[in-house]
């Protein structure tokens, strides 16, 4: 159960359901609510598709380009850990959301399913970095299965946060969300720093 636990938090994190809900949100304040059901249920249908894909064929993205699993571990690390700094001390991070001319371009189109909701809110930089580095790390099929179904639920947890997200804004607040924010961001921040020494003990560069 190891491995489910690490993944969840990971995704979680990396996913960022509480910040995507606010954005979602606020994208779709003038929408109805069917067509925020719309809007919600293509944009985790596009986003899984788009991190299952990520994950069936990891192994082979890095064969193609050369990467070794110890320099995933030790790179997604890093950007693992640099989106949980930016968690804790409730930054804007653009591994996990949009860049200002995305969402100046966002704001223009009715339909904000595809971009930037699939991608890149839910299917960004992070979350592509840890569905890879997590399936390749995976020490058994079984292990493999389990975090997909980890980032399965992610998904179904975030699908329901989106459905719910001005009664969940209007219950939390800002500063609750916030709150949720930080705790994950710290269980982030220690799982990205033993990435990172897995990634250095693996590449034998301490002997």
């Amino acid at each position: 159960m190891e491995i489910v636990l690490i993944s969840l938090t990971t995704f979680f994190a990396t996913i960022g359901p509480p910040d995507i809900a606010l954005v979602f949100a606020a994208l779709t304040k003038n929408a109805t609510p069917k067509e925020r059901l719309i809007f919600a249920t293509r944009g985790i249908l596009v986003a899984t598709i788009i991190l299952l894909f990520f994950g069936w064929l990891g192994e082979a993205i890095l064969n193609l380009f050369g990467i070794t699993i110890a320099a995933l571990r030790t790179g997604g690390g890093i950007l693992l850990l640099l989106i949980a700094i930016d968690m804790v001390f409730a930054r804007h991070s653009g591994g996990t959301g949009t860049t200002k001319e995305e969402n100046a371009e966002a704001k223009k189109s009715d339909d904000i399913s595809i971009f930037p909701l699939a991608t890149p809110l839910l299917a960004g930089p992070g979350a592509i970095s840890a569905v890879i580095l997590l399936t390749t790390g995976a020490q058994s099929q079984v292990e493999y299965w389990l975090v997909m179904l980890a980032l399965v639920l992610i998904m179904l947890m975030t699908w329901l946060m989106l459905l719910l997200a001005i009664p969940i804004q209007k219950i939390l607040g800002v500063t609750g969300l916030a709150v949720v924010s930080r705790i994950v961001g710290i269980l982030l921040a220690s799982l990205a720093v033993q990435f990172i020494f897995d990634g250095i003990k693996a590449s034998g560069l301490l002997g």
